[in-house]
């Protein structure tokens, strides 16, 4: 039973030794294990609020990504609105020219159809009056061998261009 009850002697230097030791821990040890703890404490609180700043930062360059993006397609669809019409444009542009081109073609078609047909005209006129004065000639031949149809001729011809005057 000398274990369950221990003499007042051994419970009084106990006690002193804890004593001692509480001393020892309170003065030395104490203030280092608070110093450390305030430390860690700080460190925590660091570690939360660069947390928190990292998540507020993390929301806002979501918002900024959405943002972006919406941006990126509004972009997107006004450069393909663009696109579309410079691809109309080009095509009349494109069009136009073509009828233009084609409008060129025709004017100068018709002028060197006209310009064919005044030189036939002007062939057949040639051979016309060539034929006539050769029919002339020999009329006229058979006619101006007389002298006096010869002045009557002339002077016919010298009133009518008395005339035209």
């Amino acid at each position: 039973m000398e274990l369950f009850t221990p003499d007042f002697g051994l419970i009084f230097w106990m006690f002193v030794s804890f004593a001692v030791l509480f001393i020892i821990l309170w003065r030395f040890a104490w203030p280092v294990i608070m110093k450390t703890v305030d430390q860690r404490t700080d460190l925590i609180d660091k570690g939360v609020e660069y947390a928190q700043s990292a998540k507020d930062q993390l929301d806002h360059a979501r918002e900024s990504a959405g943002q972006v993006i919406a941006d990126a397609r509004r972009q997107q669809a006004e450069m393909l609105r663009d696109a579309d019409r410079v691809k109309t444009q080009i095509i009349e542009q494109a069009r136009t020219a073509a009828q233009a081109e084609a409008q060129k073609v025709m004017d100068s078609a018709r002028l060197q159809i006209e310009q064919q047909q005044k030189e036939a005209q002007q062939q057949f006129r040639d051979q016309v009056s060539e034929f006539a004065l050769d029919i002339a000639t020999k009329v006229v031949k058979d006619q101006m061998k007389d002298p006096a149809a010869q002045r009557r001729l002339v002077s016919g011809m010298l009133d009518d261009i008395e005339g035209k005057k």
